[in-house]
């Protein structure tokens, strides 16, 4: 078979993931460009990869998603709300309590999602599946609160999600989450430069 020949067939196989891939990877750009644009294309992205993760099998996931839609609706209209008079969000920094209390209900949620995919569902990889759809919970509620922490977040996920991707065999996602642990260290350099220059405005005002 000519490369030609292997490459249509290879995008026959998968031009969904690759659209969802796309989609996803313009979606995190966005949003280290703390762009408005970036929550619609978050629903767009997160419907195409709920079924995506259907067909494979990583229900926790697929649910991820779903909730992820939810989140960018609130996300969305929350940065609204702060936008400031240039048109720009407003980085935020959560106090430790509130880190430390969102990392708990990380754990408790990835706990229970777990246990349930286990017992209930086939389920391939019900304990990793859910510890990771519970810490990007968490993470999406960071960032749609405009906490810088998410970033850090978002790297620790995304690294582990590179390896599950590659262990189920997604190899196109496993690409693309790579892609976003570079896009999440880009958008903490992006988002500490934007607080740091709020700290100096601030001190300049007072």
């Amino acid at each position: 078979m000519s490369p030609v020949a292997h490459l249509a067939l290879w995008f026959t196989d998968h031009w969904f993931e690759l659209v969802a891939a796309t989609i996803s990877l313009l979606d995190v750009w966005l949003a280290t460009k703390r762009s408005m644009i970036s929550w619609p294309v978050t629903i767009l992205a997160s419907l195409l990869y709920a079924e995506q993760f259907r067909e494979s099998r990583l229900y926790s996931d697929m649910l991820l998603q779903g909730i992820f839609v939810v989140f960018a609706i609130y996300g969305w209209w929350h940065w609204h709300r702060g936008v400031k008079a240039d048109g720009t969000v407003r980085v935020e920094t959560p106090g430790v309590a509130v880190l430390i209390r969102d990392g708990a209900i990380g754990a408790v949620v990835s706990l229970l999602l777990g246990y349930w995919m286990l017992t209930h569902t086939d389920a391939s990889l019900p304990w990793l599946d859910a510890a990771l759809t519970g810490y990007s919970l968490v993470g999406t509620w960071w960032g749609a609160r405009k906490y810088l922490a998410n970033w850090w977040l978002w790297i620790v996920v995304d690294v582990i999600y590179v390896g599950e991707y590659v262990y189920k065999g997604l190899n196109l996602t496993a690409v693309v989450y790579a892609l976003f642990v570079l896009l999440a260290v880009l958008g903490l350099r992006s988002w500490r430069r934007a607080l740091d220059s709020q700290h100096t405005r601030s001190l300049e005002a007072a």
